[in-house]
């Protein structure tokens, strides 16, 4: 026989390889045992430290909100009585008879139990009359008790609590004095039993030894659930908490509830102020009745932990003997499936991670097989995706296109109607048409924009605190014109509520819905009002109109969509306003909601933030009248000569002096050039010889040496325009400008310049 060294296999028992192998066994076994032993014990070790901390100010919380909860009664207790007695104090003691205020006294005494016994004194501190439950009733005895401590510190704070003393070694007993408000009204002194106070603290259930009791300002223990602690009159001031609890002017009086309490034993303590009197609530348990439930806990998750650990190291085991396998075949295996093979299949059944690799490499070429086999239907999926899109924003322009063609169509109609002759009423009437026509280009111009930047995400808001009241004033001024026209009623209800939002953005989505409610609405009123929800605010716009059917609701906020009319009847409006509300909501965070039942009428409402309101609320500071123009020249620079035309006429009109030009070296060769320097500088931001406003601007500065005031005007919403202009420190107009938003920017510019106030580092949009 040949030498078994020499026999095919052979190496395979060899005993240094199979020494080798149970050596790597052991390493493996032994790092993973160690490592998910050290992982469970820090994980295990700090869960029961921190729950221990949790479950002792749990316990910390509960008892402090224990005696809270008691001292609030207690401090009820005595605000009642004394509430009362200064309700019977109001009136002068001479405008009432004694049996008068005989009787109120009696009726106070049915309806306060706790009040033994009542005496009236005069602004002199002589006694009126006494009614008692105990003794029989005194009238008139004039007795003095000018020098009493009831009297005297009733006079002089209004309300007197005197000190706690028991009468005849049983019940405790105190005094409250009341004077009224009136010269004449004198002193109301009443006796009280403290037995109610005995009631609240028996009631208290602290645990299975958990007591609770109450000392005076003095440290006298006056309340205590076993009475005859209360009668021994036991001073409690020795007890290091309660003298620390004596001592701190805060609320949470002890800060470390440890203390040992008046038998020797150690205690879990907290208290709490019973207001006005000083007077101190403690609810004590004993320290192993309190952590109990902690360590047990605390046992379970060791005896958890400890198994765990066995757990682990049994896996560990388990795992490491698993940890050689076949390398070199799960290596050939993937270079095959890595050279285009994807019919290759892994076959490993050592039942560790190798075969899970295995399996992922086979899931690996599966997928690389479906994903080559579907492609052409993802790309014919993308294809359709992408024409839908398309068909979308078809729709989008021809809607856009339709709403901007009809009033253009009708500016074209009014202006040959202008060149033929007709009667000045006529010629009025035509001007107010075109008037319209042009205001509802300007709000699809608009509205346009709007959506425009909200898409392109170039509005940033303003996020501020103020009163919701003023902006619904200013949505139901804006629209009561709008409802008369209509025979309808616009209400806004009223409400001081302040929250946090941008206040323009918030307007205009508040002043679409509503405009939506008038628009969609042909009898009864549209409701604007306000109800809390949370720790939010529901802004809420209801109407009466046609409502919104079921299979609509789902596209209402659709940019150019209008609801379908039952009636047939077309109605106004570009189908943009709840578009552009619904993306200010999401630009702002704010949820929107809407309910409708069809021809019963709509409820969108839009929830907003709430704040607290400031301390002090400024009157705005009263608006200074415009002064006028007084000869001021303007600069307009625009490549467009309608453009030229139509705003240099506008500001003449309203008394400036301008000068117009298609670019810097116009306006340098022109009246600028004469040496005169005009007051303000409007460009536009593109002009046709490829520079930009801000160079003009720029240019301009330079070759006059003065910091001219200036703006820019663009139709351009890009992103990157506005922060150039804003970095540079100019205001921005887009266009269409509002002849209104120009004048009131003008008008500022031209102030500040002549306030001698810096131009620069400010910036606007419109």
């Amino acid at each position: 026989m040949k030498p078994i060294a020499n026999r095919p296999g052979a190496a395979v028992n060899d005993p240094d390889r199979l020494g080798r192998r149970g050596r790597l066994f052991g390493k493996y076994a032994a790092m993973f045992v160690a490592v998910m032993s050290l992982a469970l014990a820090i994980n295990g070790l700090s869960d029961i430290w921190f729950s221990y901390k949790e479950q002792r100010a749990l316990l910390i919380r509960i008892q402090r909100g224990q005696a809270e909860a008691a001292a609030e009664k207690i401090t009820q207790f005595l605000k009642e009585i004394e509430g009362q007695l200064a309700w019977a104090t109001q009136l002068p003691w001479s405008l009432r008879t004694v049996d008068e205020w005989r009787f109120d006294a009696v009726r106070l005494m049915r309806r306060l139990p706790a009040i033994t016994e009542i005496t009236q004194l005069d602004t002199m501190g002589r006694e009126q009359f006494q009614v008692s439950r105990q003794a029989p009733d005194v009238v008139g005895s004039q007795a003095d008790h000018s020098n009493d401590p009831a009297f005297i510190g009733a006079m002089k704070n209004k309300v007197y609590f005197g000190p706690v003393d028991f009468v005849r070694d049983s019940e405790p007993y105190m005094t409250i004095a009341v004077a009224g408000e009136g010269r004449g009204s004198g002193v109301m002194v009443a006796r009280v039993n403290l037995k109610f106070i005995w009631d609240v603290v028996s009631r208290i259930r602290v645990g299975k030894h958990g007591r609770a009791y109450v000392v005076d300002a003095k440290g006298r223990l006056i309340a205590d659930p076993d009475i005859s602690m209360v009668l021994r009159n036991i001073d409690m001031t020795p007890l290091e908490h309660v003298q620390a609890a004596r001592e701190l002017v805060s609320e949470d009086a002890i800060q470390y509830p440890y203390a040992y309490d008046i038998t020797g034993q150690r205690v879990l303590s907290a208290d709490a102020v019973v207001a006005p009197v000083n007077w101190l609530l403690f609810v004590e348990l004993p320290i192993g009745e309190a952590y109990a439930p902690v360590f047990a806990s605390i046992k379970r998750s060791g005896i958890l932990l400890l198994a765990l650990l066995a757990l682990a190291a049994l896996a560990g085991v388990l795992l490491a003997h698993r940890i050689v396998v076949p390398i070199r075949s799960l290596h050939k295996s993937a270079e095959r499936i890595a050279s285009g093979d994807l019919t290759q299949r892994i076959s490993i059944n050592t039942g560790d991670e190798l075969e899970v690799l295995g399996e992922q490499f086979n899931e690996m070429a599966a997928r690389l097989q479906d994903f080559y086999a579907t492609l052409e239907r993802k790309v014919e999926e993308r294809t359709r995706e992408l024409e839908v899109a398309n068909q979308a924003k078809s729709r989008f322009l021809a809607a856009a296109s339709h709403d901007l063609r009809q009033p253009l169509h009708a500016l074209g109609l009014f202006v040959a109607q202008l060149q033929g002759r007709m009667a000045a009423a006529e010629r009025k009437q035509l001007i107010g048409r075109i008037d319209a026509a042009l205001s509802a280009m300007n709000e699809l111009f608009n509205a346009l924009l709007d959506i425009s930047k909200l898409d392109a995400g170039v509005l940033t808001p303003n996020v501020t605190s103020f009163a919701i009241e003023q902006l619904l004033k200013r949505v139901e001024t804006t629209l009561a014109g709008a409802a008369r026209e209509k025979g309808l009623s616009i209400r806004v209800i009223p409400n001081t509520t302040w929250v946090r939002s941008d206040f323009i953005l918030l307007e205009r989505i508040v002043l679409n819905l509503a405009s939506n409610a008038l628009r969609y609405t042909n009898n009864g009123r549209v409701l604007i009002g306000s109800r809390f929800h949370g720790d939010r605010l529901r802004i809420e716009v209801w109407d009466t109109g046609i409502g919104v059917p079921q299979d609509q609701q789902k596209n209402i906020f659709g940019e150019f969509y209008r609801l379908s009319d039952p009636s047939g009847e077309r109605r106004a409006g570009l189908g943009l306003g709840l578009a552009i509300v619904d993306r200010l909501c999401r630009l702002l965070d704010h949820p929107i909601d809407m309910t409708s039942i069809v021809g019963k009428g709509s409820c969108f409402s839009v929830s907003v933030p709430r704040t607290e309101a400031p301390a002090e609320v400024k009157e705005p500071a009263p608006v200074r009248p415009l002064r006028a123009p007084s000869g001021k020249v303007v600069a307009v620079i625009d490549d467009d000569p309608l453009v030229l035309e139509g705003m240099g006429g506008l500001l003449r009109s309203w008394g400036y002096r301008v000068v117009t030009a298609e670019n810097d070296n116009a306006a340098l060769a022109g009246h600028i050039g004469s040496g005169a320097a005009p007051d303000l500088i409007i460009s536009d931001y593109r002009l046709l010889d490829g520079k930009t406003g801000i160079e003009v601007i720029t240019r301009l500065r330079a070759k006059l040496g003065v910091d001219v005031p200036a703006f820019l005007v663009s139709g351009d919403i890009n992103p990157t325009l506005l922060q150039e202009a804003r970095v540079n420190g100019f205001h921005m107009l887009h266009k269409p400008v509002k002849p209104m938003a120009l004048r009131a920017l003008v008008t500022q510019l031209l102030k500040k310049q002549a306030d001698g106030d810096v131009i620069k580092g400010t910036e606007r949009t419109h």
